[in-house]
């Protein structure tokens, strides 16, 4: 490290040293990018896992699926027939999960719907046993974007 002691003039005056020093920068940026290079693996470190990926496959529609309808109010309706409480849908679900193949429930939920009626068909077909429970969308206007 070096420093600029200066000159004495013919008078015996120093001259004035008019440079800046930047050993104090360089080191504040050095102690920086080693503490950003100790820190930025640590960050980005996560759990190994492997998400799904996006499919969007037309729904294969068959006789014995079942469709539950939720509209915007929460009201659920199988096919046609409104149902006037949950526990009337666990039942109707029970005698529908013991058949061989088990049918799939397919879910339509209006687009202003809250969650929560949506959440209560999920928690009915999984208190009836149900196994594949599916929701279905429509594609968006203009095709498949990516």
């Amino acid at each position: 490290m070096g420093m600029n002691v200066g000159t004495a003039d013919e008078d015996g005056e120093e001259q004035m040293n008019s440079t800046i020093n930047t050993t104090p920068l360089v080191d504040v940026m050095l102690v920086l990018l080693i503490i950003f290079l100790i820190t930025v693996p640590v960050v980005t470190q996560s759990i190994k896992m492997e998400l799904p990926k996006e499919r969007n496959l037309p729904t294969q529609t068959k006789p014995e699926n079942i469709v539950i309808q939720v509209n915007r109010d929460g009201d659920v309706h199988w096919g046609m027939e409104r149902l006037s409480d949950t526990e009337t849908l666990v039942a109707r679900l029970k005698t529908e999960a013991v058949k061989d193949p088990q049918p799939e429930v397919h879910i339509r939920g209006d687009l202003e719907v809250r969650y929560e009626s949506i959440g209560r068909v999920i928690v009915a077909c999984q208190r009836a046993g149900i196994l594949k429970v599916g929701f279905i969308t429509e594609p968006p206007a203009g095709g498949v974007t990516r």
